[in-house]
């Protein structure tokens, strides 16, 4: 009987008892601090991902196959310096747009300078280099010393930073129009409509720079100019390039608009016994842009102007205007340059 009990108890002491005493130890300390301890882990896990990932970033260059770096000749001292092509840009858009303006229209300068870059080196119209520093050639440039000096002194590191970071983020970008770099015109101010090559250069124009509406650019320095002249003053400036020029300052129709561009730039304007073209008469009297209207004053002569620039292409402050009603910069570039596609350029 004894036996039977004893068995009887170790029987419960293995099946019952052991098995609660375990529990008992296995149980957690602090479940809560567990759990906090696994969220606490949970964010440094993500902490440390996103850390990866803009490391990533900052590390990441687009590999140029071609055009990564490019001969640059500086016109006024003749110099040839081969510069990378994004580096350079940073020059280029810091001279050619506004640190100011929205930095999806800057994204769109970027792209719009690089395009324009590889479009001049492979038409090869510098013997010796790719591009050319002067605007009036090819596109403008400015070294980054001279460029910080022109801008307020609290805002040169932010300006700069912006800059690049709109060249860097648009990389390797180009516009193409039948996977080929297009001839990415731009300007300041179109005054509302942009304009037809053809109207400013001749030629055959180009199928992807047509007439393009640009609402929103009235705001802007660039869009309302005068300009005014005595008859004298008039006259001594037409003589610079037409000698035999006369006119009857009494008769009305002396100094007249004959035609229009499609654009509402002028098109042929008659000064006594010539008739120029609109593009011409904005050469010769230093106009902002070939949209003007003349009036006469007493002895007076005025220019009322409209835009800034030949109007070709893209408007800067059109693509600023566009940026701030919340189009990126691939939106811009597609308003401006018509049945284009914006590709990589190394799948060219």
């Amino acid at each position: 009987m004894k036996k039977f009990l004893l068995y009887f108890f170790a029987f419960v002491f293995i099946c019952f008892l052991m098995p609660a005493l375990l529990t008992k130890q296995d149980k957690p300390v602090n479940s809560e601090k567990i759990e906090e301890s696994n969220e606490t882990q949970t964010k440094e896990e993500e902490n440390a991902e996103l850390a990866t990932s803009e490391s990533k970033t900052e590390e990441t260059k687009y590999n140029y196959k071609n055009y990564g770096t490019i001969r640059l000749l500086h016109k006024k001292t003749g110099q040839v310096e081969d510069v990378e092509l994004d580096p350079y840009l940073c020059h280029v858009v810091s001279a050619e747009m506004p640190a100011d303006y929205e930095l999806e229209a800057l994204k769109a300068q970027a792209v719009v300078a690089r395009t324009y870059t590889i479009y001049k080196a492979k038409s090869k119209k510098h013997d010796n280099a790719d591009i050319c520093d002067d605007s009036t050639c090819c596109q403008a440039w400015i070294s980054k010393e001279d460029r910080l000096a022109r801008w307020e002194e609290s805002k040169r590191e932010s300006n700069w930073q912006k800059i690049e970071q709109c060249v860097n983020e648009t990389k390797g970008k180009i516009i193409t129009y039948q996977n080929e770099p297009i001839n990415a015109f731009f300007h300041a101010n179109s005054g509302g409509t942009t304009e037809l090559p053809v109207n400013v250069w001749g030629g055959s124009g180009f199928p992807y720079l047509q007439v393009v509406q640009t609402a929103g650019e009235e705001g802007y320095r660039q869009y309302a100019s005068e300009i005014e002249f005595s008859q004298q003053e008039l006259m001594e400036k037409l003589k610079t390039k037409y000698e035999d020029i006369q006119i009857n300052f009494e008769n009305d129709g002396d100094i007249k608009i004959l035609e229009y561009t499609d654009s509402n730039r002028v098109k042929t304007v008659k000064f006594g016994n010539h008739e120029l073209s609109g593009v011409e008469t904005r050469t010769i009297f230093g106009l902002r842009s070939a949209n003007f209207e003349i009036t006469k004053q007493a002895d007076k002569i005025k220019f009322t102007v409209k835009g800034y620039g030949h109007g070709v292409g893209m408007s800067q402050t059109g693509s600023n205007t566009m940026a701030k009603q919340g189009s990126n910069y691939e939106e811009i570039i597609h308003h401006f340059y018509v049945g284009i596609e914006l590709k990589e350029i190394n799948s060219l």
